[in-house]
C-alpha cells in the first residue's frame, strides 16, 4: 500500500468529531482522593481524552509508532497492519476511550542480555495499546514537561545525553569536584501503582485517562503462553513507561535542587 493511500485512509479514520463531553467514570485505587486535596490539583473540569483522540493528537501518535517499529505483542499485529486496522475500528476504539471502557491487551514478556550480565525483562504491548499510549503521552508531555527540573535531560523532547554530558562538563569548569553516580536499581520493576497514581492525579483529573493509566499498568503479562497479574512495577517497551518514571523523578529533582546540588540526568555534582 502506497503512503499516499495510507495517509488519505488516517484522515478518514481520525474524522474531528465535536469535542462533546462522555460519560464520566470512577477510577479505581488512590488517586481520586489524592487529586481533590493534592495543592497541585488542576480544574476538575479538564477534559484530557478527548485531547487524547483529538484527530492531530492520533495522527501524530501513529506516525511515531510506525517510525519506531518494533516488533508485535500478544495479538500477533504489526505496525504496518495498524493504519488499516485504524481505518476500520477506530470509532469504536474511540467511543472506549472516551466512555472510560477500554482494555489494553497484556504486553508480551521479552528478555535482552545486559552488557554485564543478567538480563532486562520487556514488556511488548499491542501495536494499538503501544498507539494510544503514544497518543497519551503526548498530552501529558505538553501538559507535564515544564515542571520537570532544567537539569532533566531523560526522555524529554529536544533533550539528549550529549546535552547531559555538556551540562558536565560546564560544572567540572566552574570547578565542582565530586561527582555522584546514582542509578535506581530495578526502579522499572518495582513501582509502586499505588503511589505512581497518586502522583499522577496531581495533575490530571481526568477519571477516564487515570482509570486507563492504571489499566496499562495492571494489564498483565504473557509468558510462554500464559497471563500473570502484574502488583507493581511498569513494563519497559511501551512509550507510557519513561513519562511514569519521569513523574516519580520529580520528587528526586525537588529534593536535590533544594539542597543546590547540580545534575545532569543522573549526576550529581557538589563543590563543598
Amino acid at each position: 500500500m502506497s503512503d499516499k493511500r495510507q495517509k488519505n485512509q488516517l484522515m478518514l479514520a481520525f474524522t474531528d468529531e465535536s469535542r462533546r463531553e462522555a460519560p464520566r467514570v470512577s477510577a479505581e485505587g488512590t488517586e481520586t482522593v489524592v487529586a481533590k486535596r493534592g495543592t497541585e490539583s488542576l480544574a476538575m473540569g479538564e477534559q484530557l481524552m478527548e485531547d487524547v483522540c483529538a484527530r492531530e493528537n492520533c495522527k501524530q501518535a501513529l506516525a511515531r509508532v510506525k517510525a519506531n517499529k518494533g516488533s508485535a505483542g500478544v495479538d500477533g499485529m504489526t505496525v504496518n497492519e495498524l493504519p488499516g486496522f485504524l481505518k476500520q475500528h477506530w470509532p469504536a476504539i474511540r467511543e472506549q476511550l472516551l466512555s472510560g471502557t477500554y482494555k489494553p491487551e497484556p504486553v508480551k514478556r521479552v528478555e535482552i542480555p545486559k552488557p554485564d550480565g543478567g538480563v532486562r525483562k520487556l514488556g511488548i504491548p499491542t501495536v494499538l495499546d503501544r498507539f494510544i499510549q503514544q497518543a497519551v503521552m503526548q498530552v501529558l508531555q505538553r501538559k507535564w514537561d515544564r515542571m520537570f527540573s532544567d537539569h532533566s535531560y531523560g526522555f524529554r523532547p529536544g533533550r539528549s545525553a550529549h546535552q547531559a554530558v555538556a551540562a558536565a562538563q560546564q560544572y567540572i569548569a566552574a570547578g565542582y569536584r565530586w561527582v555522584v553516580d546514582l542509578d535506581l536499581e530495578k526502579f522499572f520493576d518495582r513501582v509502586c501503582h499505588d503511589q505512581l497514581m497518586a502522583k499522577i492525579a496531581e495533575r490530571v483529573s481526568d477519571k477516564r485517562l487515570l482509570k486507563l493509566i492504571r489499566a496499562f499498568l495492571r494489564a498483565g503479562v504473557m509468558e510462554n503462553g500464559l497471563v500473570s497479574p502484574v502488583d507493581e512495577g511498569t513494563p519497559q517497551g511501551g512509550p507510557l513507561s519513561p513519562n511514569g518514571a519521569l513523574r516519580r523523578k520529580r520528587c528526586c529533582d525537588s529534593r536535590r535542587e533544594s539542597v543546590s546540588l547540580r545534575a545532569g540526568r543522573g549526576a550529581l555534582a557538589s563543590n563543598e
